[in-house]
């Protein structure tokens, strides 16, 4: 079970595999916030308003195929994990194609029914990798911060000793090789 709150994007234009997968979902994710879409545009709408963990996509949809859908999501945010659930990938090498895409995995519908145990470990990959990168994120946003700090602190400083002034300038110049930028301080 994975105990936090995941966003998902379900791209499918089928009522009952919608109500099938939500289902199969509940089982493994004990806060999930499920979207549901069966176009680009409002998948493109979705991606920015509702700002999804994963996105789960059917491939063939009325306007569009899911390499579509998944060319569009990594165009906006190649971290978004991405699955394909669908009943076309019968030939291995559109399924490896699918993989070669960047996909994160696929699952056939014909396992829908357990659909829980085909997901759970691929979600589960998903939500380490999301906590890492929020913890790398935040690492970096603290550096930053203290890069900041200290260059607050040099432009307070006001030295009339020469060699002062030069070290301080040795110390702009140092921190300014780690090519951190001041006013990208989220």
């Amino acid at each position: 079970m994975i105990h936090r709150k995941l966003n998902i994007l379900l791209v499918e234009d089928n009522e009952n595999d919608i109500f099938l997968i939500k289902r199969q979902i509940s089982k493994i994710v004990e806060e999930p916030v499920i979207e549901t879409t069966d176009n680009l545009e409002d998948c493109k709408r979705l991606l920015l308003n509702f700002a999804p963990d994963v996105v789960l996509s059917d491939y063939n949809l009325p306007n569009c195929t899911g390499l579509d859908v998944l060319t569009t999501v990594q165009e906006f945010d190649d971290s978004i994990g991405f699955i394909f659930i669908t009943g076309t990938i019968n030939d291995e090498e559109l399924a490896a194609n699918t993989i070669l895409n960047g996909a994160s995995g696929y699952i056939l519908k014909k396992n829908i029914n357990n659909l829980s145990e085909k997901l759970e470990p691929l979600l589960k990959k998903l939500v380490i990798n999301m906590t890492s990168k929020q913890e790398l994120r935040s690492m970096i946003r603290q550096n930053k911060i203290t890069v900041n700090k200290i260059y607050d602190y040099l432009d307070k400083m006001n030295s009339e000793d020469q060699a002062q002034k030069e070290n301080i300038n040795k110390i702009r110049e140092a921190i300014g090789n780690f090519d951190i930028d001041r006013n990208d301080v989220e």
